[in-house]
């Protein structure tokens, strides 16, 4: 008898189900609205230009090696990144710990694991909904508790911060909380600026740890300033947080798995032991970091030319995701499909939560070939010219008829 029999076999990954029932979909007219990856106007994928300029140069660089980098990555590798986010002055304080680490995922992990070793954290706070893996990835840290608070308010289609607010209200000091810094996945919906400065301010009085989650920097309205407001909120705040950095969206650089881990910490004297321990934490985990894609991130953003083009290249994934939700929207409403859209125009990035039921959803897969997650998430990238009539047609046809 094997050793594994008694081993059950997982449930598969939603999205990665959705991926491959979408490949083997033999239709003419199937739409892929799950995958979570910008698509061109034909529907195809795009290695950016400039990634394309970075490692060509990368490829003719005759003092290039394949050495193992250190725990935290190449050091020079830092402050290109920490620029995107930080101020100089933040940068020069001593008081920021920054690593490499794998994407958002490992990021994430990384530090859901110090927090549980090093703070003693039990409780964490995450959004109703947010993105898939993030439960998972606490309770495997280690966290006692995974609480939802209230986020996406149904009947508007629009945040619950009253909700959100209430919630975080009955925390208590030590616990964590996880904030997506922009274009909330899954739902697109994020605070105004006013309403961050109430959550900075409520995480603040309660004495929470905050956790941002930075996946859509400069993806979301092609603005890295813009969309930086919160973490520059926190930065003012004088409060000691995280950020996981990724940069699969902002960059394309997806199967790379770069990402960086931020911890603002209240003085420098602090500094040098958090960063001791986080990179024991990596040295234990997978003991150091993959070296192309930061490569990759250090020359463009190294390299004046190159940084410009890649600022164009953000602004120009920006803007089609824009015009795509206009277009869906416009084509939805010249239909007089049965109830409110705009919340397709007012949310942000690359996710649109359409308000679809379950069994719409199940409509828009099993009859329509309209590849989309069970609670009516679509990835905005996967609209084009030539699908989104489709998609709106067959949208107007599951909610008339459910």
């Amino acid at each position: 008898m094997s050793i594994f029999a008694n081993v059950p076999t997982a449930p598969p990954d939603g999205i990665l189900k959705l991926a491959t029932m979408f490949k083997e979909d033999t239709s003419p007219v199937k739409v892929n609205l799950g995958v979570g990856a910008y698509r061109t106007a034909e529907g195809k994928p795009w290695i950016l230009p400039s990634v394309k300029a970075a490692e060509e140069a990368i490829g003719q660089d005759p003092g290039a090696d394949k050495e193992y980098v250190p725990i935290d990555g190449k050091p020079e590798h830092k402050r290109p990144v920490q620029d995107l986010i930080f101020t100089p002055e933040e940068i020069d304080s001593g008081r920021l710990v920054t690593v490499q680490a794998l994407s958002g995922t490992g990021s994430l992990q990384m530090i859901a694991q110090f927090m549980v070793e090093f703070l003693a954290a039990k409780k964490i706070y995450i959004p109703d909904p947010t993105w898939g893996n993030h439960p998972a990835i606490f309770k495997r840290a280690g966290f006692k508790e995974v609480v939802k608070y209230p986020y996406w308010h149904a009947p508007t289609r629009a945040l619950d911060f009253d909700g959100m607010m209430a919630s975080l209200s009955a925390a208590q000091p030590g616990d964590a909380v996880l904030l997506h810094a922009v274009a909330h996945n899954p739902t697109g919906v994020d605070p105004s600026e006013a309403q961050w400065k109430k959550i900075v301010d409520i995480v603040k009085e309660k004495q929470l740890i905050p956790l941002v989650d930075n996946a859509y920097q400069g993806y979301a309205s092609g603005d890295l300033a813009k969309d930086g407001l919160a973490q520059r909120l926190f930065a003012e705040s004088g409060m000691e947080y995280f950020i996981a950095q990724s940069f699969a969206k902002n960059f394309g650089l997806y199967g790379e798995r770069i990402g960086y881990i931020h911890i603002h910490c209240q003085s420098k004297e602090v500094a040098p032991a958090v960063l001791s321990q986080m990179k024991i934490l990596i040295r234990q985990a997978y003991s150091s970091p993959p070296r192309h894609g930061a490569a990759l991130v250090y020359k463009i953003l190294s390299t004046p030319d190159l940084k410009k083009q890649w600022l164009d290249e953000l602004t120009l994934m920006s803007n089609r995701i824009v015009e795509m939700r206009g277009a869906l929207r416009t084509a939805i409403e010249a239909k007089s499909t049965p109830g409110t859209w705009n919340h397709v125009t007012d949310q942000i990035g690359m996710f649109t939560y359409t308000g679809l039921t379950p069994p719409q959803v199940e409509r828009m897969v099993s009859e329509f070939h309209i590849y989309m997650t069970a609670d009516g998430r679509i990835s905005v990238a996967g609209l084009n010219p030539n699908n989104v009539q489709y998609v709106a047609d067959s949208i107007d046809k599951v909610v008339r008829e459910s």
